[in-house]
Formats: structure tokens, C-alpha cells, sequence
């Protein structure tokens, strides 16, 4: 390749990345921020950007997992010695690697012994082993809630699909999360069998599932998107309000050139640009955070008070502290804004 035709390539691509560079609109951030600036542009305001508050980080590994109780260890011994399937279940446990076990395979553990003791119980006539047996059952099946919760929202890979480096969820994003979606539904019909005592659940597909999240970042991605647009739709509505107590847009429902402007941006740019991206959010959410909200609320009886206020206003859907409930109400008091202002001039949309 001759030198010309190197520094020809080399001109073109610093070319479309500068062109890049230049339209607003190819991310989120720039995008509802130039928004805000034509809003005031058109309508003769001067723009004013609020601080965007910082996204609530997903409590620490620490403050998620939960002490998961043990059984004694005599009866862990003398249940060892019974020459049933339940004698390998607990060798396995009380090997170096079953005392190092990772969340998911705890909660495996957890069932295995549980259906295990269950087949023993069927074939043992001694009264007092059948005694120890529906012991340890019994405590099993009550803290089998707290495995399963560990094995959820305890580990580890769960903080890199929250995580919140990876900025704005994408404008016109050419990956959306229907992979992380459809894992967040399977496992939350795993999880709901299993607080309903089915054993024969398959959880193969579950350590895949952590491995999509600790690949993944969607989540993290659509919480900073929720807190940028709902404040950014706030000063956008704030100007619109302003220019509303200021003089009309329109005399007497009259048009005039300063209304079609204000149409066309309208159009152009709101209804253009930033509709489709809250579409996008709200399908995102719709597909993904839904579920996970799911997934903590069906557990809520062992929810972990640092994570209960993480949920409150990340995860849940409703409520005062919600982010999501508030962005709801950002796009509902933009959207009536914008129908009164140009209602001034006869052009209210669908009027």
C-alpha cells in the first residue's frame, strides 16, 4: 500500500471520527443535554442544567450474604455413616472443597441433601435415626430460602451487571438486554419452585447465568440513564413552565414563526430523537430490571435491611424513592408541558 493511500485512510477515519464527535446525539448524555439547550434556544429561555444525582451503588458483597446455619456436627457425622445416597451428599460437604463452596453450589448442596435425606427416610426403620432425619430435613427446608437468596443476589458476578462505569444505556443500542432478560426469567421461575419446596428444579443453567452478568453491565447502564433523563427532562420542563408564566407563545391561538419553530424542534428533536430513546429505556426495563425486581421481591422474606433500601429506589417499580416511578413523572410532566405550550397555538398534538 503506497504512502498516499495510507495517509488517505488515515484522513478519512479521523474524519468520521470527528463527525462522530459532532453529533449530539449519538449518546445519551450529550443528547438530553443539547435537548435542553434548544429548548431554551426556540423558546427564548435561558437554559439551566441541574446536578444529575449519583446512582446508588448495589450494597456490598458483604452486606448481601446471608450466615447460612449448619447442621450439628454429631448429627453431620452420624448422617455420614448411614450407608444411603445422603452418606456421599454430606462426604461431599465435609471435604476441603465442600467447606470453600461457592454460593450456587451450596444452594445444590442444599437441595441434594434435602431429597437425599428424603430417599433414606423411605427405607430406615431405626426410630431414632428417623428422628434426626426429619431434624435435619426440617432445618434444611427453613433455610433454604437463605441459600438461594446467596445464590442470587449473594454472589459476586450480580455488582458487575449494576456497576455504573460503563456509563448512559446506548442510543439506538445495538445489543439490548434480551440474552440478560431471558436468563432473569428462567431464574426467576427456578427461584419460585424452589421457595415452593419443588426439588427436581434443574439449576444447570444458572452458572451461566452469572457468568452473563459478570460479561454484562445493562443494568448499571439503564440506572444511570433513568437519573440522567429524569433530570434532564426536569429542566427541560422547567423552561417550557418558565416561558408559560412569561408571555404567550401564540396571541389569541394565532401561529406565527416563532410557534412553527417550536413545532419543528418539537418534532424534530423530541418527538425524533428522544421518544425513541425512552422507548428503548422503557423496554429495557420493561425486559430486564422487571424481572430483577421480581427476583428480589419474591424474596423479600430474607432480604438483607442494606439491601432493602438499595431496592427501594433501584429495583422497585413504585414508590416514593423509586427512580424509576420518578421517571415516570418526569416524562408524564414533559410530555403535559409540551401539550399546553403549543395548545396556546393551536397546535396541541392529536389536537
Amino acid at each position: 500500500m503506497t504512502g498516499a493511500r495510507i495517509a488517505k485512510l488515515f484522513f478519512l477515519a479521523v474524519m468520521a471520527c470527528l463527525l462522530a464527535a459532532c453529533n449530539p446525539f449519538s449518546d445519551a448524555r450529550p443528547m438530553m443535554d443539547e435537548y435542553v439547550e434548544r429548548v431554551g434556544r426556540v423558546l427564548d429561555v435561558e437554559p439551566a442544567f441541574s446536578e444529575i444525582p449519583a446512582s446508588e451503588r448495589i450494597p456490598r458483597r458483604r452486606n448481601r450474604v446471608l450466615s447460612m446455619p449448619d447442621l450439628e456436627l454429631g448429627m453431620l457425622d452420624f448422617l455420614s455413616l448411614y450407608s444411603c445416597e445422603l452418606q456421599y451428599v454430606v462426604g461431599e460437604k465435609n471435604s476441603v472443597m465442600g467447606k470453600v463452596m461457592q454460593p450456587l453450589n451450596r444452594l445444590r448442596y442444599e437441595v441434594q441433601f434435602i431429597k437425599a435425606a428424603g430417599d433414606c427416610l423411605n427405607t430406615v426403620e431405626d426410630e431414632e435415626l428417623k428422628d434426626i432425619l426429619n431434624q435435619a430435613i426440617t432445618s434444611k427446608r427453613e433455610s433454604l430460602p437463605i441459600a438461594i437468596w446467596n445464590a442470587t443476589w449473594g454472589v459476586e458476578e450480580v455488582e458487575t451487571l449494576f456497576t455504573f462505569a460503563k456509563g448512559e444505556y446506548p442510543v439506538e443500542a445495538a445489543d439490548p438486554a434480551s440474552d440478560l432478560a431471558r436468563d432473569a426469567r428462567q431464574l426467576n421461575k427456578a427461584v419460585a419452585e424452589l421457595l415452593e419446596q419443588n426439588f427436581d428444579v434443574d439449576t444447570d443453567f444458572w452458572g451461566k447465568v452469572h457468568q452473563r452478568w459478570q460479561a454484562e453491565y445493562r443494568a448499571g447502564q439503564l440506572i444511570n440513564s433513568a437519573h440522567l433523563v429524569t433530570t434532564r427532562l426536569g429542566d427541560a420542563t422547567h423552561l417550557i413552565r418558565q416561558r408559560l408564566e412569561a408571555r404567550p407563545l401564540c396571541l389569541n391561538g394565532n401561529a406565527n414563526n416563532q410557534s412553527d419553530i417550536v413545532q419543528g424542534m418539537f418534532f424534530s428533536i423530541y418527538i425524533g430523537k428522544i421518544q425513541p430513546y425512552l422507548a428503548d429505556l422503557r423496554r429495557a426495563r420493561t425486559d430486564l430490571i422487571e424481572p430483577l425486581s421480581r427476583l428480589a421481591n419474591m424474596q423479600s422474606d430474607v432480604m438483607p435491611e442494606h439491601f432493602q433500601r438499595w431496592y427501594e429506589s433501584t429495583l422497585a417499580l413504585k414508590g416514593g424513592k423509586s427512580i424509576w416511578a420518578n421517571l415516570d413523572k418526569a416524562v408524564a410532566d414533559h410530555t403535559k408541558s409540551w401539550q399546553t405550550l403549543l395548545e396556546q397555538c393551536g397546535l396541541r398534538p392529536g389536537a
